[in-house]
């Protein structure tokens, strides 16, 4: 998609990523950042900071700048809806916003776009405008998988999958043909520092991490960076498997780095669609 972007920014490096891209292509684009978790990085990029719960001064902000699309990227925590302070937009669509909350993470994400879409964004998937940062196809560095590791690609792939079918969480791992491993609403990083201390010696396991049925790539999308594959190789696992075109890789030269110097394959499957 062209025009000029209108970025929507959490926490960590992904939001970063996208705004670099961006001034690397030369697109116009335009930062929100959400006070208290967009990255400092995100100060040299045009744009403002904006609460939470302030979606008008958002939104102003947003045409203002003359953005045709909105993306949005990086974590955003589930907030604590009685201790915001919306603007008067902002409290026009709260309560909506706290219904869909209930009913789980998509349908809070998918609130909070048609938000954006009745007020006239097109709404840019995170994939669409990163489109660089997307895993492709076969091994992403110098390894991938042995033969003999392909039953516990597929064991991890499947138990991900069911984990997503819970809208808990993305990520799974799998070893020696059992599934010692399943992503909670703390996320993958706590989940593989959770099992790297009861992990068996050795190196063997796969983690993966797969987006989840019926999910909305445009706002939700995988994505691994140089950490994951560092606490993927503390942990003693031997790779990281993910969907080709459908896992976003922050920073994927120095991923391939960390991969190949830690000896973890990284590798994108083509998962065809039932």
């Amino acid at each position: 998609m062209t025009g000029k972007l209108g970025l929507v920014a959490g926490g960590g490096g992904l939001p970063v990523a996208i705004a670099e891209a961006c001034r690397t292509q030369g697109r116009p684009y335009f930062v929100i950042r959400l006070k208290g978790m967009a990255e400092a990085a995100l100060g040299g990029h045009p744009g403002e900071d904006v609460g939470l719960a302030e979606l008008g001064r958002c939104l102003k902000a947003l045409k203002a700048a003359g953005c045709g699309s909105v993306c949005f990227a990086g974590n955003v925590r589930r907030p604590d809806f009685t201790a915001l302070r919306p603007d008067l937009k902002g409290l026009q669509h709260l309560p909506a916003i706290m219904a869909a909350a209930r009913r789980g993470d998509d349908a809070l994400l998918r609130a909070v776009l048609k938000v954006f879409e009745a007020e006239g964004f097109a709404v840019e998937g995170v994939g669409e405008a990163g489109s660089s940062l997307l895993l492709p196809a076969g091994p992403l560095g110098t390894f991938q998988p042995l033969e003999s590791e392909l039953g516990d690609v597929q064991l991890a792939v499947r138990a991900a999958q069911e984990v997503g079918r819970t809208d808990i969480g993305q990520a799974a791992v799998a070893r020696e043909g059992a599934v010692v491993a399943r992503e909670t609403e703390a996320g993958t990083d706590a989940m593989l520092a959770a099992y790297a201390e009861e992990a068996p010696s050795g190196r063997a396991g796969v983690l993966a991490k797969m987006p989840k049925p019926h999910q909305d790539l445009r706002v939700d999308i995988p994505t691994i960076g140089v950490a994951t594959v560092e606490a993927a190789a503390w942990a003693g696992l031997v790779g990281i498997v993910g969907q080709a075109g459908a896992l976003l890789v922050v920073d994927a030269p120095k991923v391939r780095e960390a991969a190949d110097r830690l000896r973890v394959f990284v590798y994108g499957l083509e998962v065809r669609p039932r």
